[in-house]
């Protein structure tokens, strides 16, 4: 991808619940995972661990980011990492793509406000990583992928139903300035390519009729998102042109 320009900017993570991580800001990839399509039409799900290495390692690779480990549950610690340090200066953008397994909404949500409250009082963007199911159908704009079985089955409901309640959350905050990122319905480790179509709030489908993007290319697109922020609240990407063989 390009450069990130001569805007510096400074995006901390990580988020850690209790003794084990759960996820980091920089950690996006599980949040939406919905795994490869099975012949009878199960899923086999990518690991989420896998994914999110995938992604973070792209996203450190920035030299316009720094990672810095931090408890949300600790309101003191998240303030003092948004705010920044001498060595570093302010942040002026945040990422935050944290999942739980199992799903557990209440933290999620708790984590996207608490997120959301500060950022707003120190004036730092927020970019959510979530997931698909927050999106609009293809076929049916009144019909959430959530509720969709052709794209959620029953097994992965409460994670797509997690991801609807982040939005949610950010759409109730009036203050924070967020941008919600939405994969498409298939999203796991591959072969980054740089290329993707970008839309707002409908699921997209690939030229192949897949809606389907890398964990790289997923990564290239959020940099572009912080590098050049667009003006709407919730977007989406799937993978634009052939699915490169691996």
């Amino acid at each position: 991808m390009a450069g990130l320009g001569s805007k510096r900017f400074h995006t901390r993570y990580s988020v850690r619940r209790g003794p084990s991580a759960t996820g980091i800001n920089l950690r996006p990839g599980s949040s939406a995972a919905r795994g490869r399509m099975n012949a009878d039409g199960s899923r086999a799900m990518p690991s989420p661990r896998a994914t999110r290495r995938v992604i973070s390692s792209r996203l450190r690779g920035s030299p316009n980011v720094t990672p810095v480990a931090v408890d949300v549950n600790d309101s003191r610690g998240v303030r003092e990492a948004l705010a920044g340090s001498a060595s570093h200066g302010g942040v002026d953008a945040v990422v935050l793509a944290v999942r739980t397994m199992p799903v557990d909404e209440e933290f999620l949500v708790g984590t996207i406000r608490t997120v959301l409250d500060i950022a707003a009082e120190l004036g730092i963007r927020v970019l959510v990583v979530g997931g698909a199911g927050a999106l609009r159908s293809p076929d049916d704009s009144h019909l959430l992928v959530a509720d969709n079985t052709a794209f959620v089955p029953a097994g992965i409901k409460a994670v797509a139903a997690a991801g609807v309640a982040q939005l949610r959350t950010c759409q109730s905050h009036a203050e924070a300035d967020w941008v919600y990122v939405s994969p498409p319905a298939l999203l796991e480790p591959g072969v980054r390519t740089g290329g993707y179509r970008r839309g707002t709030d409908t699921l997209l489908i690939g030229a192949d009729g897949r809606s389907w993007i890398s964990a790289e290319d997923l990564a290239v697109a959020v940099v572009d998102e912080l590098e050049a922020p667009g003006p709407d609240p919730h977007v989406t990407v799937v993978h634009h042109g052939e699915r490169p063989s691996t």
